[in-house]
């Protein structure tokens, strides 16, 4: 039932939101000459996919998960975006081909060793990973694997329909 929601407020958020993705894509165009971010992530059963986002650091910048990225390289407009989530966006694409779902474990980077294990072992990689998730609300991030896994799996054991509109209205409030 979430995959049907995913499609239909995906192609909404697509269509909607088409003003701010001119906008944003011309913005990040002045702002790093390379305005679309693309990087391999870890997907549903470990199949990799190209996440896509508004660039937020300078390009050249290693591909290394946010918590380990260098913050000097984190453009004045990379911060605006990063901290309305207006960064993720494009990860509607994502959503719309069912590479992703608004609401589940964050992909993680095929370099996330740790993660990968301890979110294997828990069958975390059984759904589609999220724009958003129980561990985005509670501010877990991926520096901590074992406890980011174990949210993930409580999330996928007890979320409904009703935790995942909840998860969404979270984030985007910013609760």
């Amino acid at each position: 039932m979430t995959r049907a929601f995913d499609i239909l407020f995906s192609l909404f958020g697509l269509v909607v939101c088409i003003p701010a993705f001119i906008a944003l894509y011309g913005l990040c165009w002045l702002d790093t000459g390379s305005p679309i971010f693309r990087q391999e992530r870890v997907g549903r059963r470990q199949e990799l996919f190209v996440l896509l986002k508004f660039r937020t650091m300078k390009p050249n910048t290693a591909s290394v998960a946010t918590h380990l990225a260098d913050a000097s390289a984190v453009t004045n407009l990379g911060k605006f975006l990063r901290r309305t989530k207006l960064d993720e966006l494009p990860q509607l694409w994502n959503v719309l081909k069912g590479e992703m779902s608004l609401v589940g474990p964050r992909p993680c980077l095929p370099n996330q060793l740790d993660l990968i294990s301890e979110r294997f072992s828990r069958g975390v990689f059984e759904a589609r990973p999220g724009m958003t998730g129980l561990a985005q609300i509670r501010r877990v991030d991926m520096s901590t694997p074992k406890l980011l896994a174990e949210i993930d799996q409580q999330m996928l054991q007890q979320f409904g329909v009703r935790d995942y509109f909840t998860c969404i209205l979270k984030t985007l409030t910013g609760v």
